[in-house]
């Protein structure tokens, strides 16, 4: 059978950097390629040149046995190739039908046919499964729904190739369940399909091929049958899976954050404790209200009831400012709409909102050199690649971009430190980093709030572990409770267990 894709030694040099080289690897009619590797191994790389954004330095692209070049991005498209990239292309102004065909509308009289646009855009949201309304605002729609709708626009015409890019990275467990269901029946449709994760456990559910990438180059290609997560987790990284999560002993002392009784939008009832010198996580599925718990510790989340209290004292108007001020520093789940300035420079976003802290503001005026000093000294201690603190933040990856937030965080002097979502789209070298922060403020005493979708990752770090379903505490689990089995027990919501360790009286 003559593969649908070909590609041949591919290589891309850009002044000064040698961004992949002698890449070789091919894909077959229904088959889902998984492509992984760190971020800067070269992905985004490989599949920029075969969605036609890129020209490749060397090598070639041969699709159907036929050799092929894209100057632009429509070749690539008109080709057969569709690339659903990570950040998303659609107009939030515009309606789920003009999403689809912009460029394209179907016209009569040199308007806008409007019936046979709703007509082909149907067609297009049948093809994937999505019950959406044509007329609705992209923008009025959940992430997942958005992410249907790129991928319905990726298929129309003669796609035979589709690139997914981190499909899944900000939908919850439900969500992705859904979308790699539709992976699974579109390549048993012949579609060949690429598909660029980071989570792990979802390479068995859909993958066949699994092509690992680390520092431009292809290290080896394996049947996704028989391999397990252990040896792409050292293929990617050179190291073992066992060193990802770090090993210390932690003894818990007082209590730092205490929710009691909290009522909220989204919280009903809602008693957790964190203590100094310990991680605590909070799982759940998406719209559990787990989000919400550290929202409304920050002052994010109206309280409406209840109480939370910060090293035992109640604080009745919570807002970041003043949960800054009692101790309490949030890290949120949307990075880039919500924890960055992508636009300003790495440097900016490390101090923002915290050019006290950073003592790089007096009398009102910011001292530059001051203020670079103080980023370099955190881009060193995280490990932030490329070191430069005058680059634009939006040209980071997300594991550094997800860095620069916590960097910004360990500039206050705070005892709670609430994570929501931290290693969302980044690589395993970066999570690595970043459950070595976590370890380490527990380790000093601090007190450590991990809210997380990533079980693995729940299980890994944490000391407890309490269970959201419907804005409730499903479950609060400790020491050999906490296993994965008993979590997903609770996800839908069994009746609620409580051990010693929640608020205490």
């Amino acid at each position: 059978m003559t593969a649908l894709l070909r590609v041949e030694s591919l290589t891309k040099q850009f002044p000064g950097v040698l961004a992949l080289s002698d890449v070789t690897l091919e894909v077959d009619p229904g088959e889902v390629h998984v492509l992984l590797g760190e971020n800067g191994a070269g992905k985004s790389t490989l599949i920029k040149m075969l969605a036609g954004l890129y020209t490749p330095s060397s090598g070639r692209i041969v699709l159907s046995g036929q050799e092929v070049s894209f100057a632009t991005p429509r070749d690539a498209r008109e080709a057969g190739i569709s690339t659903v990239f990570q950040e998303l292309s659609l107009v939030p102004t515009l309606s789920v039908a003009e999403n689809l065909y912009l460029g394209r509308l179907p016209s009569a009289g040199g308007l806008v046919a409007r019936r046979r646009l709703r007509e082909l855009a149907r067609t297009a949201l049948d093809r994937v499964g999505a019950d959406i309304r044509l007329n609705a605002r992209v923008s009025t729609l959940p992430r997942s729904a958005q992410q249907l709708v790129e991928i319905a626009k990726g298929l129309i015409g003669d796609a035979r190739l589709l690139i997914l890019d981190e499909p899944t990275a900000s939908l919850g467990d439900r969500e992705s369940d859904r979308l790699l269901e539709l992976v699974q029946t579109l390549s048993g449709h012949g579609l060949g399909i690429i598909y660029i994760t980071h989570r792990m456990r979802e390479i068995p559910r859909v993958g066949h091929q699994v092509t690992v990438l680390r520092d431009g180059r292809r290290v080896e290609t394996l049947p996704v049958t028989g391999t397990g997560e252990d040896r792409l987790v050292e293929l990617m990284t050179g190291r073992a899976q066992e060193d990802l999560y770090p090993s210390l002993s932690r003894t818990p002392g007082a209590e730092l954050l205490t929710l009691r009784n909290v009522e909220g939008p989204e919280l009903h009832d809602v008693s957790i404790a964190v203590r100094a010198g310990e991680v605590v996580g909070i799982a759940g599925l998406l719209g559990s209200g787990k989000s919400s718990v550290g929202r409304t510790c920050f002052g994010l989340d109206p309280l409406q009831s209840g109480s939370v209290e910060i090293a035992g004292k109640p604080v009745k108007r919570l807002g970041p400012a003043s949960a800054i001020r009692r101790g309490v520093v949030y890290y949120p789940s949307d990075r880039r709409n919500q924890g960055l300035a992508l636009c300003r420079p790495l440097y900016a976003n490390i101090t923002l909102g915290s050019l006290r802290d950073a003592s790089a503001s007096t009398f009102g005026f910011v001292n530059r050199r001051r203020e670079r000093s103080v980023s370099m000294s955190f881009v060193e201690r995280l490990s932030i690649r490329p070191g430069d603190v005058g680059r634009r933040t939006e040209l980071f990856s997300g594991g550094n971009q997800q860095k620069a937030v916590l960097a910004r965080g360990l500039i206050h002097d705070t005892e709670v430190h609430v994570f929501d979502e931290p290693t969302v789209g980044i690589d395993v070298s970066a999570k690595a980093d970043v459950y070595r922060v976590m370890a380490e403020l527990a380790a000093a005493g601090k007190a450590v709030l991990l809210i997380s979708s990533d079980l693995p990752e729940v299980l890994g770090m944490s000391d407890r572990v309490y269970v959201m379903h419907e804005g409730q505490v499903a479950a609060h689990l400790t020491g050999d409770e906490i296993t994965e089995t008993a979590v997903l027990a609770k996800f839908f919501g069994e009746a609620a267990t409580t051990t010693p360790g929640g608020p205490s009286a």
